[in-house]
């Protein structure tokens, strides 16, 4: 029976969000086309072998348009007849285009393939793609939800009332996430996996010095009087401090099988061993992480307690606080380099910079089972179980 295995993990380092970013300047195409370079340059393959180059990006207008994926292959050398697509899963685009491009090799479609996934933040602000005045959701969704969806601070916040995480709680879990990056820049551990650029070697969002009297000071991102009306259980408490930044980044993992890597001279990082992708309540909309970990461990047949490493993308504390109080796992197996409250969430390419730092982690830590799990927006969320070769 065919296989999918990871040979190959690259990605930019994280840049800040305007104005004060290094990559701002950095067209996107060209964010992704640098870590396709790096990928095949690192690997030791002929471009021409690849099959496909699935990439994951969230907003795709102006210069995210038009399949940002085929522009940056051609920016990135390969030849012509290597083709592309651009998924959107929104923030969990990445991680979707692994599944689709392990799923076609396990089916045998294709033999080699790139998944990844670009986003510059600060070139193609969030809602970007959604004009003023536009609908997105249409008539029957409004009238499913009558009285409206809101926007993910919200559900952050929702979601921190039901589940009683304090304004503490979350900031101190902030505090560890930059604490967690700083140390692992400091041990070498990153140097791996990021293909410096533009004269960048490490992710500008980290804070090595943010304490939680730090972020006691910082104001609610999200308050707003009609949704304190609407929900008055709410006590405002998520911030900019214990929710992820705006950045620019790009990331890229090479999959084909284990068979063809042992022919290619290619040393598998992790075999991609299960997947998941479930929905969830759209009002709550982060908290499909939960059911996602319950159905890829079902899947793969595996205990929670069977797995050594958890990525759990950290778009705002209270999600990662939830899903620990739901699932029960053990907090110094999950994010152990840091998340994105510190390294940053560049929405396509979280997907797989998560995995990239997850595969490394594994080897460095002798780990066997790895999974990986991001909430999406509208109430989805995707898991991946990776297994150690």
């Amino acid at each position: 029976m065919r296989d999918a295995v990871i040979v190959e993990a690259v990605r930019t380092p994280v840049g800040k969000g305007k104005p004060n970013g290094t990559l701002a300047h950095v067209h996107p195409v060209e964010l992704l086309a640098h870590t396709l370079r790096t990928l095949v340059g690192r690997a030791g393959i002929d471009p021409a072998q690849i099959d496909d180059v699935i990439g994951g990006t969230v907003d795709q207008v102006a210069e995210q348009a038009m399949n940002t994926t085929r522009y940056a292959v051609l920016s990135a050398g390969f030849p012509e007849s290597v083709p592309a697509t651009t998924v959107d899963r929104q923030c969990g685009s990445s991680q979707q285009a692994v599944h689709f491009a392990a799923q076609g090799v396990i089916s045998g479609a294709y033999d080699m393939v790139i998944a990844g996934g670009v986003e510059s933040m600060s070139r193609v602000p969030m809602w970007s793609n959604v004009p003023e005045g536009a609908d997105p959701f249409g008539p029957g969704v409004v009238e499913r939800y009558p009285e409206g969806l809101v926007p993910q601070g919200v559900s952050a916040e929702l979601i921190a009332a039901k589940w009683s995480l304090s304004r503490d709680l979350m900031d101190a879990y902030a505090v560890e996430s930059h604490r967690k990056a700083a140390r692992a820049w400091a041990d070498g551990l990153f140097d791996a996996e990021v293909a410096p650029l533009e004269g960048v070697t490490r992710d500008e969002s980290v804070r090595p010095g943010t304490t939680a009297e730090i972020l006691a000071g910082l104001k609610p991102a999200y308050y707003d009087p009609h949704f304190a009306e609407r929900f008055p259980q709410i006590d405002w408490s998520v911030t900019a401090g214990n929710a992820s930044p705006i950045n620019d980044g790009a990331s890229a993992v090479l999959i084909t099988t284990s068979e063809n890597a042992a022919r290619l001279g290619l040393r598998p990082l992790a075999r991609l061993h299960s997947f998941a992708v479930t929905g969830s309540d759209p009002l709550l909309m982060l908290t499909g992480v939960i059911p996602a970990t319950e159905k890829v461990l079902r899947r793969a047949g595996l205990e929670l307690g069977d797995i050594d490493l958890f990525e759990v993308n950290e778009a705002f504390a209270a999600v990662v606080l939830a899903w620990l109080q739901e699932t029960g796992a053990d907090p110094a197996k999950l994010n152990v380099h840091g998340g994105a409250i510190a390294l940053g969430h560049p929405l396509g390419a979280s997907g797989t910079r998560l995995m990239t730092t997850l595969v490394h982690a594994m080897r460095a830590r002798g780990a066997r089972y790895a999974l990986q799990t991001m909430c999406e927006a509208g109430g989805l969320a995707n898991a991946t179980v990776l297994e150690a070769l």
